[in-house]
């Protein structure tokens, strides 16, 4: 399921899963990340937010009540200072922008450690010969990506659409 998948660093994007295991491994993430994880949980696999929350309380050394739970509603765009709704974090441009050569990923994620810079942050994208040579077999030393992230913004867009119109109907009744 997705939510074991996001738990277990098995979702097939290279900076979640490195950040999941960072966070197993040492009960720390940084901040950026936790945006990261947060925002795919929430909008890419459409997991009620209070999951995520929970399991960082239990995981995290740091963990402070009053920045996980506001930290969560911000990602999910549901508390009193959210993100707006329409701001989902794409995790390949994220690990770009934030781990350009890949060094982070490599750490945390040594079945990539061969993999090109090119293709560091979206290794599904290689082709058989790449995979080869980077000693890499998607799908089974590293998995695909568990969802498409764009398929899965224009879900959650439509889903806070959708909350948004039912909420604006019930106002005005």
């Amino acid at each position: 399921d997705y939510f074991d998948a996001w738990c277990n660093a098995s979702t097939g994007y290279p900076i979640i899963d490195a950040a999941m295991r960072q966070l197993k491994q040492t009960g720390y993430m940084h901040n950026r990340l936790r945006m990261i994880v947060a925002s795919f949980l929430v909008k890419d696999l459409l997991i009620d937010w209070r999951w995520g929350e929970r399991y960082f309380a239990e995981t995290l050394n740091d963990f402070d009540l009053a920045a996980n739970n506001g930290g969560w509603q911000w990602a999910a765009s549901t508390g009193c200072d959210a993100q707006p709704y329409f701001r989902i974090f794409n995790p390949v441009t994220q690990s770009q922008r934030f781990d350009p050569d890949g060094r982070f990923l490599r750490r945390y994620l040594p079945e990539l450690a061969q993999c090109p810079d090119e293709h560091i942050h979206a290794p599904w994208l290689m082709s058989s010969a790449q995979q080869f040579a980077a000693n890499l077999r998607i799908g089974h030393d590293y998995p695909g990506p568990l969802v498409d992230h764009a398929t899965q913004r224009a879900k959650a867009l439509a889903l806070f659409a959708q909350a948004k119109k039912e909420n604006s109907s019930e106002s005005n009744s």
